[in-house]
């Protein structure tokens, strides 16, 4: 049984959590003053609200190619061939380059140009992979993820979705803070945006009010499983921002039953899939495309 609050106590409570929330907002304002102007993107492709896609990492995708109208694709494993082939076999198809923002992979080609000093903890359940320390982007990171982003889009890519961009949120061995995460998305952001290619914002929910000025569409996993899609789930920041924004959302589900989520997924106007976890060829669209 709740026992009933004394209405002083309630009271005192109520100010303190005024407070709290009035600072948060000061935070959040001074973090956002703090950021460079986004760089613009005209003349980028950009998703439509609703897009048919497919995410593929685990392998690449052969003949015959799923009709829909953009593939996410792993930045290394692809060449400028495959991309070619993905555009010529469907006109105005976008190809959409992933990469690692914010993690090491001891088997990328780049491995060695990373020094010792920016890496930092595992991440939990992917071997061979540790957190970056994203407050170096200055230096030889920063020169790392533009080489990166050269890359994908020397092949021809449209878009890139840096991956793991929530270092803040997780246990990475270093003493990241939201504003160095803001610092480092933006930054990101604009550098895709200075080589012609739009961006995906890949989860880091909590940050899409600041974020979404910088960032062309976002990709989130999860969010029905965990309830944290939208504004009405959070309070502040929800993927529902992107949609109002004209800009489309991608989501995928990995543990659900599509009549678990699909529904609510097609009001909010997201495209939705359910994959599997090793995000192989396996597609099943809430849209039916």
């Amino acid at each position: 049984m709740r026992l009933p609050r004394s209405p002083r106590i309630f009271r005192t409570l109520s100010v303190v959590a005024f407070a709290v929330l009035c600072l948060t907002g000061v935070q959040a304002q001074a973090q956002a003053a703090a950021l460079p102007a986004p760089v613009a993107c005209s003349g980028c492709w950009q998703p439509a609200l609703q897009t048919s896609w497919q995410w593929q990492l685990s392998s690449l995708p052969t003949t015959p190619f799923a009709d829909v109208q953009m593939y996410d694709i792993d930045g290394f494993e692809a060449g400028s061939a495959l991309v070619k082939s993905l555009h010529d076999t469907k006109p105005g198809r976008g190809v959409v380059c992933y990469i690692s923002a914010g993690s090491y992979e001891d088997w990328r080609p780049d491995a060695a140009q990373f020094p010792a000093s920016v890496l930092g903890k595992a991440l939990d359940g992917w071997a061979g992979e540790r957190w970056l320390d994203i407050r170096q982007y200055a230096g030889t990171l920063g020169t790392i993820m533009k080489a990166r982003l050269d890359r994908c889009k020397a092949a021809g890519f449209d878009a890139v979705e840096p991956d793991n961009v929530d270092g803040y949120t997780n246990d990475t061995g270093f003493p990241l803070k939201a504003s160095d995460q803001l610092a480092y998305n933006s930054w990101l952001a604009n550098e895709a945006h200075r080589r012609g290619l739009s961006v995906a914002l890949k989860n880091d929910n909590e940050q899409i009010p600041q974020l979404l000025p910088y960032f062309d569409f976002a990709l989130n996993e999860q969010c029905f499983q965990y309830s944290e899609c939208t504004t009405a789930d959070n309070g502040s920041y929800g993927y529902d921002q992107f949609v109002n924004a004209g800009k489309a959302v991608f989501e995928v589900e990995y543990s659900l039953a599509t009549s678990k989520f699909c529904t609510k997924a097609n009001k909010a106007n997201f495209n939705s899939l359910k994959k599997h976890l090793n995000l192989d060829a396996y597609r099943v669209p809430c849209r039916g495309a």
